[in-house]
């Protein structure tokens, strides 16, 4: 019995059908990748707005800080951050002040991690060099008495509490956030840094460095004070970062970083 080969004819034509649908049907695949990366990176936002309303459940409706230096960073105490600790021994989250409601450890995939902003995607921010958080926590606003960096001038402000803050739904928490140092990858930031930045007496300037990343397609996932998630663009000229999407939200302030801003 003779067998038919298939001719050259017939495989161009094959191979020529193949390519076509892998060209109709990769870009569909890889925006349901990006989707589904949204999606996480909106459910573990929704997990730390969990972990933030229950620490403040604890502690009559004070918001939980940014920052604390356990022992006084003056005296060799390792700083205590949000997410654990961080110091040239290495990272321990068991003592950061979201574990005892989450309990969730430091790792690659893990809570802390925004999927779009994986580990080896960016250079860690810390002595330790180590995983912490690829988002960032409203401190400047929330807990500005316990904010590294802008605490000396910021520290009179009252430490907020979500039983009489005004508009929570409003107010951002928790976002995806990078900083750009000058290099070809950003930098991690554990601090949502608004657009604008308190000096003395009511002046403001407007920050260089602001840390809200867009790098969902061009948009930010956005946690709130009041616990829902959403999705944010970069405001008109607030993209300071355009080949790392980072950037603000807005212009000024308000309503998502500080919107009491101009009371200051």
């Amino acid at each position: 019995m003779s067998r038919r080969a298939f001719t050259l004819l017939e495989l161009l034509v094959a191979v020529a059908v193949i390519a076509v649908l892998a060209a109709v049907l990769l870009p569909s695949l890889s925006a349901a990748r990006e989707q589904a990366k949204r999606v996480i990176c909106a459910t573990r936002l929704a997990q730390l707005a969990r972990g933030f309303h229950m620490y403040a459940g604890e502690f009559r409706g004070r918001v939980m800080p940014l920052w604390y230096a356990e022992a006084g960073t003056a005296g060799g105490g390792a700083p205590v951050f949000w997410w654990g600790t961080n110091d040239a021994a290495g990272v321990d989250h068991t003592r950061g002040f979201l574990w005892p409601y989450l309990a969730s450890e430091l790792r690659h995939d893990g809570l802390y991690e925004c999927p779009r902003q994986p580990w080896g995607t960016y250079v860690p921010q810390g002595s330790a060099l180590s995983l912490t958080s690829t988002y960032g926590y409203n401190g400047y606003y929330l807990s500005p008495a316990n904010t590294p960096g802008w605490s000396s001038l910021i520290g009179h402000r009252p430490w907020q509490n979500v039983d009489v803050m005004k508009l929570p739904q409003r107010v951002f928490s928790f976002a995806d956030t990078a900083l750009d140092t000058g290099g070809d990858l950003s930098t991690n930031a554990a601090l949502l840094d608004p657009p604008m930045l308190f000096q003395t007496r009511g002046r403001w300037r407007i920050n260089g460095s602001p840390t809200t990343s867009f790098r969902h397609g061009g948009k930010a996932l956005v946690g709130f004070v009041d616990g829902h998630v959403d999705v944010v663009l970069p405001a008109a000229e607030a993209l300071t970062s355009p080949h790392l999407n980072i950037g603000s939200a807005s212009v000024t302030n308000d309503p998502g970083y500080v919107p009491d801003w101009e009371s200051w």
